[in-house]
């Protein structure tokens, strides 16, 4: 069963497993480590409130340890008061198409618009991405640019529907 979580500070395992998962899906592929975005935007990883979705991995010796197999990051009230950022959004390669990434989103979204009174939320799409965040109920800007190589759509969603 995958359960979706929000990390506390003391979750340092699974945020160790989610860095690495954001790793090997989003940065190493443009050329970024962890430690490379840690440095590149400092204060950054601290101001995210991190997701996870995390399942019971059998282990060899038959016990059970939770394995992070998606990640999405809030960066809220950025960058004004009441709007909200969806960052650094992942899943394990293998795992994708399992509407783990949709119960991310809906997770953020809650956490935003439910308890942090965020009244927008945006993010940097990649265009592939689009038709995934479309059925959300995000809408998309008209305008594309390129963001580490990539072309991306800001999408947004409002606490009332899409933007």
């Amino acid at each position: 069963m995958i359960q979706i979580l929000r990390l506390q500070p003391e979750d340092h395992d699974l945020l160790a497993q989610e860095q690495a998962l954001r790793e090997q899906v989003l940065l190493g592929p443009i050329g970024y480590d962890i430690a490379r975005f840690i440095r590149e935007y400092p204060g950054l990883e601290e101001a995210f409130e991190h997701f996870v979705a995390v399942f019971n991995h059998p282990q060899p010796d038959g016990s059970v340890a939770p394995r992070v197999i998606g990640c999405a990051c809030l960066l809220p009230h950025h960058p004004d008061q009441g709007i909200g950022k969806l960052m650094q959004m992942a899943v394990d390669l293998q795992r994708q198409g399992e509407g783990i990434g949709r119960r991310l989103v809906m997770a953020v979204e809650s956490r935003a618009f439910g308890e942090l009174g965020i009244e927008e939320l945006f993010c940097h799409a990649r265009d592939e991405a689009m038709p995934f965040y479309e059925k959300l109920g995000w809408a998309t800007d008209p305008e594309g640019f390129t963001e580490a190589g990539i072309p991306h759509h800001r999408m947004t969603l409002r606490a009332n529907g899409p933007a």
